[in-house]
């Protein structure tokens, strides 16, 4: 009895740290087992990429200016059906000369999904993003940053790379001054901030944004986009 004691706790040990380390892959922002993840980047610049996540929706159309208002270049995380129901907004990014990176069709999570039902979600989406008149390379970021095996799998064999983020305001803060004060507190080269703009109702992410730009150019700091960011190690 003792020993089955013994054995049946060491088994759930096992399975509560298979669980756990499962648990921390799937929702790790800098580590995947497969291809290549950027979180942030090493770099003495004073560059930092804005990004953002979902839609396109109308708010592409506030978004655009104030962007252009500070020179910044940014990398927009696209939706595959949002991109269907919004095709011009996704062809005003890309006009504005901005980075388009995939965020699947459908939005659900890329965890436990067959390599079919994966590889949909990228090809249709990343057919939309270039239809939209974005011909530069076509990052991915994973819905909600999580991921296992098969999708980094997929992407490794893709050459796809795996878009993160390092600050993410929206997850602490509802105000937007709370937000500025985060990112103003935190920042540092080579920093990718991510900010969901597109569904937002109250107008505190487009002050939000406004502010971050306003205090980080103040600080001497560009916006470039992903890409840019990854070549300037």
């Amino acid at each position: 009895m003792k020993k089955r004691i013994i054995y049946l706790g060491i088994i759930i040990t096992i399975l509560f740290l298979f669980l756990l380390g499962t648990y921390k892959l799937m929702n790790s922002r800098s580590f995947q087992l497969f291809g290549g993840l950027t979180a942030q980047v090493n770099t003495d610049e004073k560059v930092v990429a804005l990004t953002f996540d979902d839609g396109p929706t109308n708010k592409v159309e506030d978004i655009l200016p104030i962007l252009e208002k500070y020179d910044a270049k940014a990398t927009f995380f696209l939706i595959g059906n949002e991109i269907e129901k919004n095709p011009e907004a996704a062809q005003m990014i890309a006009r504005a000369g901005h980075q388009i990176g995939n965020h699947t069709y459908s939005h659900n999570r890329m965890v436990l999904k067959s390599p079919s039902f994966i590889n949909e979600e990228i090809e249709k989406t990343n057919k939309l993003i270039v239809k939209a008149g974005f011909n530069g390379e076509i990052d991915f970021r994973p819905p909600n940053g999580k991921k296992l095996l098969a999708l980094p799998y997929y992407l490794n064999k893709q050459n796809i790379d795996t878009i993160t983020w390092n600050l993410e305001p929206d997850s602490y803060y509802t105000n937007s001054s709370d937000k500025i004060n985060y990112i103003k507190n935190n920042i540092k080269p080579g920093s990718i901030i991510l900010l969901h703009p597109m569904y937002d109702q109250t107008g505190e992410e487009l002050k939000t944004l406004e502010g971050i730009l306003k205090t980080l150019s103040a600080e001497g700091y560009r916006f470039i986009s992903v890409n840019e960011l990854q070549n300037s190690e």
